[in-house]
């Protein structure tokens, strides 16, 4: 009577290896399965921090804008190196969004056999993530003298454009139309001299409605849509946070001297007064 009672109180773990199994399935395995679930976790393909669809920046980057520009017509046509530093040198000196870099035979060659028409169409008109340069600071002619300055460090052999004979020669005969003009009334010519030599010239030009919107979609959008070599995203408050202390007038200053991977003003040829309204507009963004 005695050992059926003994036996109906022991447990089902009766040997050493009942008891090592258990303990194994109990605390061992769990161990193991908890760790195969974090590293499944943890491997697994997420997009990453910040990241943007590629389609949306490009679109933002090449939209055309609208806006009033003031622009010296009597200025001397610039060169295609010099326009090359100001315009393009910022993306293709480092091969920036797929540009492609500048002396890259390799990385030219299928473009250089399309011809500089093609090329010229594709720079005036935009073309991937290269937002367009018709329209900027410089004209046409200056963007096209840019375009073979870069084909031919990539192996081309164009000539550069010059200025237009068309544009030439009605300068010539504006200028041959007015001379008897002021011959025949050199009374009236000198009766109102006075008056303009009263005049004062204006003390600096004025900014143009929507000038620092034009001015960031043209050469500032292209880096900081996406945050590109540590620029600050657009309308991303606390990517701008430590910069507000800067204030506008300090944060000109460093667009206009350049400052970290930004080149100096951002790679354009616009205006101090320019860059200003377009820094104006990229605080107004994140407050």
């Amino acid at each position: 009577m005695s050992d059926h009672a003994h036996e109906s109180h022991t447990g089902p773990i009766k040997t050493p290896a009942q008891l090592l199994w258990t303990s194994f399935f109990s605390f061992v395995a769990p161990i193991f399965i908890i760790i195969g679930l974090v590293y499944v976790v943890t491997t697994g393909d997420k997009p990453a921090a910040g990241a943007v669809d590629p389609e949306l920046a490009t679109a933002i980057r090449i939209q055309r804008v609208g806006s009033v520009e003031l622009r010296d017509a009597n200025r001397p046509l610039q060169a295609g190196d010099a326009v090359y530093k100001a315009q393009c040198a910022a993306c293709h000196d480092a091969g920036l969004a797929g540009a492609p870099k500048f002396g890259d035979a390799g990385a030219w060659a299928a473009r250089v056999a399309t011809g500089y028409e093609a090329l010229l169409t594709s720079a005036l008109k935009g073309k991937g993530a290269m937002g367009a340069q018709a329209g900027g600071a410089f004209s046409d002619v200056e963007i096209g003298r840019a375009v073979v300055h870069l084909a031919n460090a990539g192996g081309g052999k164009f000539a550069e454009p010059s200025a237009p004979a068309a544009e030439g020669a009605a300068q010539a005969a504006d200028t041959a139309a007015a001379a008897p003009a002021v011959a025949e009334a050199p009374v009236a010519v000198a009766a109102t001299a006075p008056a303009v030599a009263a005049t004062p010239a204006p003390a600096s030009a004025t900014v143009a409605a929507g000038a620092g919107e034009a001015l960031y979609k043209q050469a500032c959008a292209v880096c900081h849509v996406a945050g590109v070599a540590g620029a600050p995203k657009f309308a991303d408050k606390a990517a701008w946070a430590p910069r507000l202390a800067l204030g506008v007038d300090g944060l000109t200053a460093s667009v206009i001297k350049g400052k970290g991977a930004m080149p100096p003003k951002g790679g354009s040829a616009a205006s101090d007064a320019d860059i200003k309204a377009s820094v104006e507009y990229m605080l107004a963004s994140v407050k």
